[in-house]
């Protein structure tokens, strides 16, 4: 890999006022809350229990509210429930009450125009993050928002226009006073940091070797006591202190896409990674350097390669991933980039946390490469690592070693799946694109208890708080509870 993917540069302001990461997640435990994408730190583990195992439209359902279109999963504070719309350009923040489901308020974000470039993604995928009575909430088409509990509107921060392939996906996080929020993108990556109160920018960290995902952050405290924020991105995790923004330590060996959220277990950090089949074990491609390629593809010798002159070293497709400026042509550094992406590899990975600098021969404890989720973040349950790919092969791994404990796809829910899974009240919940929501038991076995059928498809994580389950479709938002 050339070390352009590798350089960082760090700007900070002020030192900023941070709580510790106890304090953090302390907030998060109540089982009426559930603040942040895919509940606390990321982990998809609920608190509370007397969750429903069995529910459906006329079974257990307390409420359905009809909503627009959205991605973003339904976050929890109290008595209030909040997410992300849209209609046609409009982006909405929508509030609803937790009890009976009925619309609080909306409020428009600035006008704006809507894109969507994949139907895995559209402009309100990002979920919010909550803290007291403020939402905070990020629109990859227009920047990010704060409103309080009524829905007055606090402060806005316009950004980007951005360009990622397949459209920003990243939700913000709230540490301490901070709002912080990863943005990984073709070209001019950055980890953001904002005072929660004022939308004031704190630090900015440029992230110049992220090109394509969209991962949320999640906290670890180090040994010496200072939080950390871990990224993993294009290629990368990388630790940041919180306070400053600076890269603490890293480890190479990621595929050059990652789009779930990782999660911690004990010492260790789990990451899955996946970019393309080209990037599975036995089918990677051996692409020449640039030098070597121009000389004899640069047929009209103007110093770039455009499609036509792209050569045949994998399918075309790789050439709008290549193209990062999306200006129909490739310079040598974005054929280089294109080296660096199909030379990386597809794998879950299990990297020990902390150390200064490069750790990547000392961290990585295992790697593991068969049937890796490209969408759905992993779960640590009982001792067992478990992964859903988008197909809907689910994988269970040791966490300790890495060696395969059972493989195979889960009956009455097959399809694909772009929903993380959940661990709740003892029992795991898989939820497919085609809305089949499976129930597994904590005993580790494959075979789902039950399987739920919603009828809807699904791109959202549930959310679960107080017993009671809340699962978005792409046509309403339910809620489930035995009371």
């Amino acid at each position: 890999m050339s070390n352009s993917f590798a350089r960082r540069g760090v700007t900070f302001c002020a030192a900023v006022a941070v709580l510790t990461l106890a304090s953090v997640l302390s907030a998060q435990k109540s089982p009426t809350e559930w603040t942040r994408f895919r509940g606390p730190n990321g982990s998809g583990h609920a608190t509370g229990s007397g969750f429903p195992t069995e529910f459906n439209k006329t079974k257990n359902m307390l409420w359905r509210l009809p909503l627009p279109q959205g991605h973003s999963s339904p976050i929890i504070w109290n008595d209030r429930i909040y997410l992300t719309a849209f209609r046609g350009d409009a982006l909405f923040t929508m509030a609803i009450d937790r009890q009976t489901g009925t619309l609080l308020w909306e409020r428009q974000a600035p006008e704006t125009k809507t894109r969507i470039l994949d139907k895995r993604n559209n402009p309100a995928s990002p979920s919010p993050a909550l803290e007291n009575d403020r939402v905070y909430v990020f629109f990859p088409d227009y920047g990010l928002l704060a409103y309080d509990a009524a829905g007055k509107e606090l402060w806005k921060k316009p950004l980007g226009p951005f360009d990622n392939i397949y459209g920003m996906g990243a939700s913000p996080i709230i540490v301490g006073n901070q709002l912080i929020l990863a943005v990984d993108q073709s070209i001019g990556s950055f980890l953001l940091s904002l005072d929660k109160r004022t939308g004031k920018e704190l630090w900015r960290t440029p992230r110049p070797e992220a090109k394509s995902g969209h991962a949320t952050p999640i906290l670890w405290r180090a040994p010496d006591g200072r939080d950390q924020l871990l990224l993993p991105g294009s290629f990368l995790l990388t630790a940041y202190d919180v306070m400053t923004g600076e890269r603490r330590w890293w480890v190479r060996g990621l595929s050059f896409e990652i789009k779930s959220t990782p999660v911690v277990h004990g010492d260790t950090i789990y990451i899955n990674g996946y970019g393309a089949p080209e990037n599975d074990p036995g089918r990677k491609v051996n692409v020449p350097p640039s030098d070597e390629v121009w000389p004899i593809a640069d047929a009209n010798k103007d110093g770039v390669i455009t499609q036509p002159e792209f050569p045949k070293y994998s399918a075309p497709f790789w050439f709008t991933v290549a193209d990062l400026n999306l200006n129909g042509s490739l310079t040598k550094d974005e054929w280089e980039y294109y080296r660096a992406a199909l030379d990386s590899e597809n794998g879950m990975l299990a990297i020990r946390m902390g150390g200064s600098g490069d750790m990547t021969e000392k961290a990585v404890r295992w790697k593991y490469q068969r049937a890796v989720p490209q969408l759905p973040s992993p779960i640590v349950f009982q001792n067992v690592l478990y992964m859903v790919n988008d197909g809907g092969i689910v994988t269970t791994l040791n966490p300790e070693t890495g060696e395969l404990i059972k493989q195979g796809r889960l009956t009455g829910a097959l399809g694909a799946y772009y929903s993380s899974p959940v661990e709740a009240g003892g029992h795991l919940y898989f939820v497919s694109e085609r809305g089949a929501v499976a129930v597994l038991p904590p005993s580790g076995d494959l075979t789902p208890l039950i399987v739920n059928d919603l009828g809807e498809d699904t791109y959202t994580t549930p959310a679960f708080a107080d017993g009671k389950i809340y699962i978005r479709t792409v046509e309403a938002l339910y809620a489930f509870g035995t009371k």
